[in-house]
């Protein structure tokens, strides 16, 4: 009922995970997503093996060790499916032979997808492929990007209701976290989501402390000039804002 690609951006070391399901909120329910790891639980969802999956990652044991115990332990094992990635940034998948049928997974050097309740395995294909043609694209938007191309090739079988994208940039707290839990068309609300967070999000961000930084930059420097000059650059371009938000003082309203 669900699919879910784990990948980290080469470029910036980011953790991200994105998922998409006929199946109410699984932002909530699939993405376990750490410092330096990521763990997808899906189908019959078994939340333990994201919680102690992500744990044991963390502390620097091998996925297909953490993967192959969980497996082991948990008498439900044929209806689960999860794939994940350890800190050393290997991944690991497990698809149980009772999920319903398309299921499947696909590890890769740098991503993983996985997947139950498809329309076929093209869809994981797609969403594959997808996120290694466009590294040329912000991380979170590649992410979407490849979603989307998933969902082209038939997605869920069952329609479409919720997703969700979750990013570390190498902290226990999340960079950003975008759900879309009831929608008509939930990747596209997370694409508007990611438009709405270049808009002030992003350079607020910027300033969030850190583990090394724990005082952040508590000035707002440069954070302001930012956003100014993004929402320049914006009206320059002749956009609107993406936001459903009105800020008269901005002048917004349109």
């Amino acid at each position: 009922m669900t699919y879910s690609l784990i990948a980290r951006d080469d470029k910036t070391g980011a953790i991200g995970l994105i998922v998409a399901s006929r199946f109410f909120a699984c932002g909530a329910v699939v993405p376990f997503v750490g410092a330096k790891s990521a763990v997808a639980s899906q189908a019959f969802c078994n939340p333990i093996w994201g919680t102690e999956g992500r744990a044991r990652l963390e502390a620097g044991e091998a996925a297909r060790d953490v993967i192959a115990d969980l497996a082991a332990r948990d008498e439900g094992h044929a209806i689960r499916q999860c794939h994940m990635m350890d800190a050393a940034g290997n991944f690991a998948a497990h698809t149980g032979a009772d999920c319903v049928d398309y299921a499947g997974h696909m590890t890769f050097g740098d991503h993983s997808v996985a997947g139950n309740m498809l329309a076929g395995p093209q869809v994981l294909q797609a969403t594959a492929f997808a996120y290694a043609e466009h590294m040329s694209l912000p991380f979170p938007e590649r992410l979407i990007t490849a979603m989307q191309a998933g969902e082209a090739m038939g997605g869920d079988k069952r329609g479409k209701q919720a997703a969700g994208l979750i990013i570390h940039t190498g902290q226990e707290h999340a960079w950003l976290d975008l759900r879309a839990d009831d929608h008509a068309d939930p990747l596209a609300e997370l694409a508007r989501l990611w438009e709405v967070a270049n808009e002030r999000y992003v350079h607020f961000a910027k300033g969030m402390p850190t583990a090394e930084r724990f005082s952040g930059y508590p000035t707002r420097e440069g954070i302001d000039r930012d956003i100014a000059m993004a929402e320049a650059q914006r009206r320059a371009e002749g956009r609107a804002s993406a936001s459903h938000a009105v800020d008269a003082a901005s002048g917004d309203e349109e």
